[in-house]
């Protein structure tokens, strides 16, 4: 079993999905699985720890489970069976141990809020994996000519302010694509 973590979310055009990218936590290779958009928000939420004001569908989850007594211990995508990936969540309770069959989406968005590590067999990373990612050149004006350090952070305020409201509103796709703007502008800016 390889331990992979969720490295980021991307709109994913020919789907009219989203691709969460899944990086080797030692290594350098990836796995894109393409998953809905309700699940790419719920694990957009999850990887920016938002607390919503009422629970979402996995957070309800969790909450059955923590008032079971039951804590995930890992999830493991296992299988690629015709261009679909097969996961599943193992879990340990009172009465012992479990393993339930899931979407990867689904495990992968509870994983991420009670913390529990990700798994690939090496069988699907050996069929399904990148071993790079090609960034997208940055599109956004204020970035195109190199902009001094105050200007990024006027950008990077707005665009936390936009991400607020935007998850006020419950508008969680935009949320996303806010976000992911957020990180990567963070990471550029980083690097000059």
């Amino acid at each position: 079993m390889i331990q992979v973590q969720v490295e980021k979310i991307s709109f994913y055009p020919p789907s009219k999905g989203y691709a969460v990218l899944l990086k080797e936590a030692v290594g350098n290779r990836y796995l894109p699985v393409i998953v809905g958009s309700f699940e790419a928000q719920s694990i957009a939420l999850a990887l920016e720890e938002v607390q919503m004001p009422r629970p979402m569908t996995h957070d309800l989850f969790c909450n059955f489970l923590d008032e079971l007594g039951v804590e995930i211990r890992e999830v493991l995508i296992s299988e690629l069976m015709e261009g679909t990936f097969f996961s599943r969540i193992s879990m340990v309770g009172k009465t012992g141990t479990a393993e339930v069959d899931s979407r990867p989406s689904d495990a992968i968005a509870l994983a991420l809020r009670v913390g529990a590590p990700i798994y690939v067999t090496e069988e699907v990373m050996a069929e399904a994996a990148v071993k790079e990612i090609v960034e997208a050149a940055a599109t956004d004006e204020q970035l195109a000519g190199g902009p001094d350090p105050t200007s990024v952070s006027d950008y990077l305020k707005q665009l936390e302010e936009q991400l607020a409201q935007a998850v006020i509103e419950e508008e969680y796709e935009e949320a996303a694509n806010i976000r992911d703007k957020i990180k990567k502008l963070s990471s550029e800016s980083e690097k000059s």
